[in-house]
């Protein structure tokens, strides 16, 4: 699926009307006459230089996960149906939100975008991709060499990988200041698993992590089944990203 990196944002004069923000082809409503423009939920991020398809760009990127927390604001709004829990007892704000399928994301992104006046989005794969280029492991070389035992290589080797959720902030961190790309959180992307399918019809989204694979969009435990090729993931979160500098006052 091809984006168009640029946001375009449409703004409606008049008294009582709203802008749209059309961003990564998805749609976020704006209510420029009502809260849109509170930065008290607008997201942390930082500048990252990425070169994605050949072409360079600036990406604003969440240095961690969106946390337990940031999540819950939303839901406490309204904004965002599911209402988390931190099962370990730790601080919500220090805790990845895990447990979320394509929709719940995409309630997330519609509703910061819509409050902050900011357009959000997930990544795209490659973007993922090349922000995660300098953390990601190499791929271990396979315990057994015959392909009809190329499962069990696998097998064995991803049971020796942590899968515990751990505190934001508890894996590797980029040159650019991304943290915990190597972590057991595997991240939804904006990119359908199939560049001729509709995303607003997709069935299934591709999700980052050790290796990128497919989700069904309503799958919220991986763990259960629902992963297309490889490993399972070990959590579902997300990450946020802008194409424009978010304000800062």
């Amino acid at each position: 699926m091809r984006v168009p990196a640029a946001t375009h944002v449409l703004i409606l004069a008049g008294i009582g009307l709203a802008g749209i923000a059309v961003t990564a082809g998805a749609l976020a409503f704006v209510d420029w006459g009502g809260r849109s423009g509170d930065l008290s939920v607008l997201p942390e991020t930082v500048p990252v230089r990425l070169v994605v398809e050949g072409r360079p760009k600036t990406l604003w990127v969440q240095p961690y996960e969106l946390s337990v927390a940031e999540w819950n604001v939303c839901h406490e709004d309204g904004g965002c149906d599911l209402k988390l829990r931190s099962s370990t007892g730790a601080d919500p704000a220090r805790l990845p939100a895990t447990g979320l399928n394509h929709d719940d994301a995409m309630q997330y992104v519609r509703w910061v975008s819509e409050r902050t006046g900011h357009s959000f989005r997930l990544p795209s794969a490659a973007e993922w991709a090349e922000m995660a280029k300098t953390v990601m492991p190499e791929k271990a070389d396979p315990i057994f060499d015959a392909p009809e035992l190329s499962w069990a290589s696998a097998y064995v080797l991803d049971e020796q990988k942590s899968r515990t959720l751990k505190l934001i902030g508890s894996h590797s961190r980029s040159p650019d200041g991304i943290g915990d790309l190597d972590g057991p959180v595997w991240e939804w992307t904006q990119d359908c698993y199939s560049s001729n399918i509709d995303p607003k019809h997709c069935p299934a989204f591709l999700v980052a992590g050790e290796h990128v694979t497919t989700i069904p969009f309503l799958e919220r435990d991986p763990a259960r089944g629902g992963c297309a090729v490889g490993s399972p993931p070990a959590h579902l979160g997300l990450r946020l990203v802008t194409d424009d500098e978010p304000p800062t006052d």
